[in-house]
Formats: C-alpha cells, sequence, structure tokens
C-alpha cells in the first residue's frame, strides 16, 4: 500500500495513453516505436510497455539488458537503439532483437551468426553512432548482400530539432535524398525512420514509415509550445517523516548554508539524492508542495533525507504526502522547473530517479 512508501513515482496510465494518441494523431499511418530505454524515462520499462501494449507497433531499448527484461513480458518487436558489444551479439540474434548498426564490420560479425534484421544507421549530424553519409549508399550495398542479415529500417537521428529549426529541415532533406536513392537501387520491405518526439511535434511531415515517440509519451515536451497536447505521467512523491521547531539562529544541513531568520517550523522528507533528487537543486529556490501549498527547500539536498520550511501551514503532520514533481491541487511543480533550476535537462531529471524510488501505477 502506498502508506508503506517513503519515496514513490505514481504513473498515470491514462496519461501515457492520452501521450500516445497525439503521437498516433500526428503520424497517420505510420508504425510507432514507443522508446522505453533507461527504465521509461524513469516511469517504469514494463509497466509502460503493458500500458501502451495496443497502442504501440515496436519497442525501442537502449541495450541487451532492457530488451531482455522487456521481452519476458511482452512479444513485440524490440529495436536495440544503441551499440552491441561484440559478445551481445549472438544473443541479440538468437532472441531476434533488431540491432542498429553503424559500420560494415558490425554487419559482417551478425552475417556470420543467424539470420538477423537490422537497423541501418546513417550519421547526418549526430556524430554518435551511424554509418557517415558520405559513405552510407557504398555500405549499405555491401549489407544488402549479406546472407544472414536482413535490412528491417534505415534510420538517423536529428541533433538539434529543438534548438536549430533551419539545421533540422536541411538534414531531414538529405536523409529523405538517402533513403529515396537507396529505395531506388536497393528494393526491399525495408523501413525508414527520423522522427524523435521534437520532430514529431514540429516537423512531422512527411514522417516516413516509422516514428520513434520518446519523452512526449512521458508527457514532457522537448518544446515548450507543445507542453499543452501532453499530460505528465507522472507525480513524484515522498513523505514528510519529521517535524520540528528550530529557533532563529539555527543552521540547517551540511555546510550550514542556511540560517533560520526567525523561528520555523520544518520538516524532514524523507528522500534525498540517493533517490535522484539533484544535489543541485541546493540553496537554488526549489520548493515541494505539501497540501497544495510551496514550501521551499531549506540548505542542501542529502543522501536520504532533506528539509524544508512549513512555517506558513497549518496542521501539518508527519506522514503527510509531499509532492517533489508534479500537481497537487492548483499548484504545480513541472519537471521543466526542476530541470531549469538544476541547471540541466527534464531528460536528466525523471531518468535519475532511482530504483528505491517505487513506481506504482494508476
Amino acid at each position: 500500500m502506498k502508506e508503506t512508501y517513503r519515496c514513490w513515482a505514481e504513473i498515470d496510465r491514462a496519461a501515457l495513453r492520452h501521450n500516445a494518441k497525439v503521437v498516433r494523431d500526428r503520424i497517420g499511418s505510420a508504425e510507432m516505436l514507443a522508446v522505453v530505454k533507461a527504465n521509461a524515462y524513469g516511469h517504469g520499462l514494463v509497466g509502460v510497455a503493458e500500458t501502451l501494449a495496443d497502442q504501440a507497433q515496436l519497442f525501442g531499448v537502449a541495450n541487451l539488458q532492457e530488451a531482455l527484461t522487456l521481452r519476458e513480458s511482452l512479444p513485440h518487436p524490440v529495436v536495440i537503439l544503441g551499440p552491441a558489444t561484440p559478445e551481445e551479439r549472438p544473443v541479440i540474434a538468437e532472441h531476434g532483437f533488431i540491432p542498429t548498426i553503424s559500420s560494415l564490420e558490425e554487419a559482417q560479425a551478425f552475417d556470420r551468426l543467424k539470420p538477423t534484421s537490422v537497423n541501418f544507421k546513417i550519421d547526418t549530424g549526430m556524430g554518435r553512432m551511424g554509418v557517415v553519409q558520405n559513405i552510407a549508399r557504398e555500405v549499405f550495398h555491401q549489407v544488402a548482400r549479406m546472407a544472414n542479415v536482413k535490412i528491417h529500417s534505415i534510420s538517423t537521428h536529428m541533433p538539434v530539432s529543438n534548438e536549430d529549426a533551419e539545421y533540422t529541415r536541411d538534414q531531414l532533406v538529405r536523409f529523405r535524398e538517402i533513403v529515396d536513392q537507396l529505395r531506388a537501387q536497393v528494393p526491399g520491405s525495408y523501413k525508414a525512420h527520423v522522427l524523435q518526439s521534437a520532430g514529431t511535434l514540429a516537423f512531422n511531415q512527411p514522417t516516413h514509415d516509422i516514428v520513434r515517440a520518446g519523452i512526449m509519451l512521458y508527457g514532457i515536451s522537448p518544446l515548450p509550445e507543445f507542453r499543452h497536447l501532453l499530460k505528465p505521467a507522472m507525480t513524484w512523491k515522498t513523505r514528510i517523516c519529521l517535524l520540528r521547531d528550530v529557533p532563529k539562529g539555527s543552521s540547517i544541513s551540511y555546510g550550514r548554508t542556511f540560517i533560520a531568520p526567525q523561528d520555523m517550523r520544518v520538516a524532514t522528507l524523507s528522500a534525498g539524492y540517493a533517490d535522484g533528487y539533484p544535489w543541485y537543486l541546493s540553496n537554488r529556490g526549489a520548493a515541494f508542495l505539501v497540501r497544495g501549498k510551496r514550501c521551499p527547500l531549506l540548505g542542501r539536498v542529502t543522501m536520504d533525507l532533506m528539509v524544508i520550511d512549513v512555517s506558513g501551514l497549518g496542521d501539518v503532520q508527519a506522514g503527510d504526502d509531499v509532492v517533489i514533481m508534479g500537481r497537487d491541487g492548483s499548484e504545480e511543480i513541472p519537471c521543466s522547473e526542476l530541470a531549469e533550476k538544476a541547471g540541466t535537462i527534464t531528460w536528466e531529471i525523471v531518468t535519475r530517479i532511482g530504483a528505491r524510488v517505487r513506481r506504482v501505477y494508476v
């Protein structure tokens, strides 16, 4: 039961399905590849995948371990979006996962195994994975001739789709030209995909055959102007484990970076940076919601505990719920607020939430 949790994340299944419908409405007949890597962006790999099983045609994970965990629960095709180590390749082939390859050497390694469908990645600007664009056609032709390698799809990745629209449009044109040329030269049933969340929201024509929906599935928009379309799927909570009255001049937490300017009522929360709350939010204006009211963080975040000011509240009690991220009544602390104050990105806020934070599906 919820009452036994010290720190937990409530995952709203209806919000997940709503966000998946937003994707579907924007991509037409294209297949949806739901990206559930990094424990479904912190929302729980299996729980999220089961929720979206009837809306997603494929799932995307980062590595073999995630693929194996997912396969225990669902039979959907699984694309491994990150590169495989040499030791992982036989297991990938044996289980029928779809690895992403970025070189001729990787394709040759899979060709020496049993028949394997692969995602052929082209580097059009990300610089992290993929066959570089100027030799992609040549390598593709060689891979297409291999006996045990079947090309499932061609893909690329957009590095600045939420920052540089001009570059992104040029990149999409270049990718379209490559795909058209390859299909003319090497006929086949392979599909193409490039759009991720920002692309789906802002650059969704053309969609190609598959769309990789990531952070938008979780109700977080990479582009602020589209935030109203989505419903945040996570409410991150903890509880008050201790209430104390401290006199003026009392110091709070490590480093004594906060000194009480007057007598205060303070609450100790049963969460800290070991649960994923950023230490960098210490003394940066962060707040929590208690009974729908903002209560400021006092002093430094510690490993397992944090202290907040509840002087302005009435009958707050030990055991009361506290919202770390999410909505309580008319007030909200969105993921974007935590990211901005911590000097990071929303992706990091949700994916860093720790394993001891229980995911509860509602």
